[in-house]
């Protein structure tokens, strides 16, 4: 078994608005490892962004434990925990986030410069890595002069630049046809491949569970179900 890079213990979030609390996470247990693809599934409001929000430090757990890469990332001093979340992690957001002023290749160097590389370095990593995803033509564009999948693969670059351990995707193929859809996934799972790193990938897309190891269902806060793609897959096309 590969190495445990993210172990959540007992996690649960609770929001609280005026006199009402709402429970988004309960008592959640997971352990993910090195080279690991792992799919979260579930309904809207389930909890699936809020535990990839506290796995990412984005987030505080309101009790429990998330230990990544053997760090209580959630406990680090602010400082701290922002230069080990641009180092280790890479996030992929459901509506890009690129920075608008911004034209492709800065946009992806941005992990690079935060962790002290030179402009000229970092510019020259993100180029050849543009290119590599198809995206030599679109290199000194702005995010507003190119298409939404070129912009979802700047912003692929982007989270994975800087080789972090742990990716956390958010719905990375809800806007995307089948086979563009497919593409990502299989460029993502590359990217894994490659670097080792573990993948968290939150989606309602049943058309990409065959490219998971594990895939976890989320109801109420809770885990439901653990299956195998094939398992997934085969319940879907029953119903």
């Amino acid at each position: 078994m590969n190495k445990i890079t993210i172990t959540c213990k007992n996690i649960s979030r609770s929001f609280t608005q005026g006199k009402a609390t709402t429970l988004a996470l309960a008592d959640i247990n997971l352990e993910a490892h090195e080279n690991e693809l792992i799919m979260l599934m579930g309904p809207s409001g389930s909890g699936k962004t809020t535990l990839i929000s506290i796995i990412g430090g984005l987030l505080k757990q309101t009790s429990g434990e998330c230990l990544v890469l053997d760090k209580p990332i959630n406990n680090l001093p602010e400082k701290e925990k922002t230069k080990f979340r641009g180092k280790s992690i890479g996030f992929l957001f459901q509506y890009f986030n690129l920075v608008p002023t911004l034209n492709s290749i800065e946009n992806a160097a941005i992990p690079l410069l935060l962790n002290g590389y030179s402009r000229e370095q970092a510019m020259q990593e993100s180029s050849e890595l543009l290119f590599k995803l198809g995206l030599d033509k679109q290199r000194y564009e702005i995010p507003t002069n190119i298409s939404g999948g070129e912009q979802q693969r700047v912003a692929i670059a982007r989270a994975c630049i800087h080789k972090p351990k742990i990716i956390l995707c958010d719905e990375p193929t809800s806007f995307l046809d089948h086979v563009r859809g497919k593409k990502v996934i299989e460029l993502l799972q590359n990217i894994k491949n490659e670097t080792h790193c573990t993948l968290i990938i939150v989606t309602h897309d049943n058309r990409i569970l065959s490219f998971a190891d594990r895939i976890l269902e989320i109801e109420d806060g809770k885990f439901k179900t653990e299956q195998s793609p094939a398992v997934t897959i085969s319940n879907n096309c029953e119903k």
